[in-house]
């Protein structure tokens, strides 16, 4: 009779050892809570500005510096410039593909829901373009070139400052800001096409395209498997290449292909291509490639000296208060104007309050705003450094007031359910 064998000694686990499968998913799922992208946004920013404002500054500047990339391809970018032309790339990826989700199937299907959130944006636009352009077109030093910058809200920042704060808000409150913040980074998107888009090569933007048109073909093909989805990368690679020839920003590539995905499931599949697409790459966005373009973006010297020069700067006062008060005030003027001139309403549950709360939380413009700064002035500019200085103590100061009035209406609104929980 042949003896039970006994079982196999267990291996102990390595101290840094690779994730289970369950473990690897938990981690993912942790990367794609919108509290948790903001946290590590904020985190790349504060280390940024650390080390530049450390001893060990000079390193800070010789890593930023650092050229990488085949030059034959034109490729031979710094590491700084890697983070805000490739890895931004894949942050407007999981924007293009959100925004097709609300196109199709979400806020901006329908024009009734769609039109006061769609409308807010353009008022949060419109008045911080104005505001800095008020600014600068009679200071001393001013320069109109840089607009654009107060008009980006910041989607991680933002939404995270609503989770953090606003748990018992209602939910159509949270739509109305993802609508309004996609719907600011659409118009930003084509600001940065059309405005900061300088020597265009028609014939490296139509082999983009093309690329594009060939990852929107393979991405409808079901089940791909393995070798699909490489070959879905390769493309896509290719078509940020292609954008970054033609002189078109190629974070615009990122865009496109995202906007391609299908956001309706088809017949047997539980959920669309562009939901897929979004759980996949949502972790690599929110985990990786924006906190590490914060890390290089933020890193600015906030010395008296600096910081003096940065008040007394046109550009930065145009942009402090564009996103601090143009924002908040455009929003709520807009609002209340689509609702006063035509059929749209708050929904039942929203008051007037909760919009001026949203308001000034799309003040927070950090991620855009410095991608949008940058293109207009240039890296290492002094109007750039000023820019980096408002941008981020504007955002600062928005996301805590923001805060701060919407944990007054989560009270309010809390205290209500509670109150009709009771009777």
């Amino acid at each position: 009779m042949p003896q039970p064998s006994s079982p196999a000694p267990e291996t102990p686990s390595s101290l840094f050892g690779g994730l289970t499968p369950g473990g690897l998913a938990n981690f993912l799922d942790t990367l794609r809570a919108e509290r948790t992208g903001g946290i590590l946004l904020l985190a790349g920013a504060v280390v940024a500005l650390v080390w530049a404002n450390s001893p060990w500054a000079a390193s800070y500047t010789a890593l930023s510096d650092t050229v990488v990339g085949p030059a034959a391809l034109h490729l031979d970018l710094s590491l700084a410039s890697w983070a805000t032309d490739g890895l931004l790339a894949i942050f407007f990826f999981v924007v293009g593909v959100e925004l097709k989700r609300e196109i199709v199937a979400g806020e901006l299907r329908r024009f009734r829901t769609a039109v006061v959130p769609v409308v807010a944006a353009v008022g949060g636009m419109t008045a911080p373009a104005l505001l800095y352009v008020l600014v600068n077109a009679t200071a001393e030093g001013g320069a109109l070139r840089g607009w654009a910058v107060p008009t980006a809200t910041d989607i991680a920042f933002a939404v995270a400052v609503l989770s953090v704060v606003g748990r018992s808000l209602p939910a159509s409150l949270r739509a109305f800001l993802l609508t309004l913040a996609v719907v600011d980074d659409l118009l930003g998107i084509v600001i940065i096409a059309v405005v900061y888009t300088d020597g265009l090569h028609l014939v490296w933007l139509a082999a983009s395209l093309v690329a594009v048109g060939l990852f929107a073909a393979l991405v409808r093909v079901r089940r791909p498997g393995v070798a699909g989805h490489a070959a879905l990368v390769v493309i896509a690679v290719a078509a940020w290449a292609l954008m970054h020839a033609s002189g078109v920003h190629a974070t615009i590539a990122g865009v496109l292909l995202g906007l391609t995905a299908p956001a309706v499931a088809r017949a047997g599949e539980e959920h669309s291509v562009a939901e897929r697409l979004e759980h996949r790459w949502r972790p690599v966005s929110a985990g990786f490639a924006v906190p590490v373009f914060a890390l290089f973006a933020a890193g600015v010297p906030l010395s008296g000296g600096a910081l003096a020069a940065a008040v007394s700067d046109p550009v930065a006062q145009g942009v402090a208060l564009g996103l601090v008060v143009g924002k908040p005030v455009g929003i709520l003027a807009a609002t209340w104007l689509v609702a006063r001139f035509t059929r749209a309403t708050l929904a039942p549950e929203l008051h007037w309050r909760d919009v001026g709360a949203v308001g000034l939380l799309a003040g927070i413009g950090f991620t855009v705003s410095l991608l949008i700064g940058e293109l207009a002035f240039g890296a290492g500019s002094p109007h750039d450094e000023h820019l980096k200085v408002a941008i981020l103590l504007a955002s600062t100061t928005a996301a805590v007031l923001g805060g701060v009035a919407l944990a007054a209406r989560d009270r309010q609104h809390r205290s209500r359910q509670e109150a009709a929980g009771t009777r």
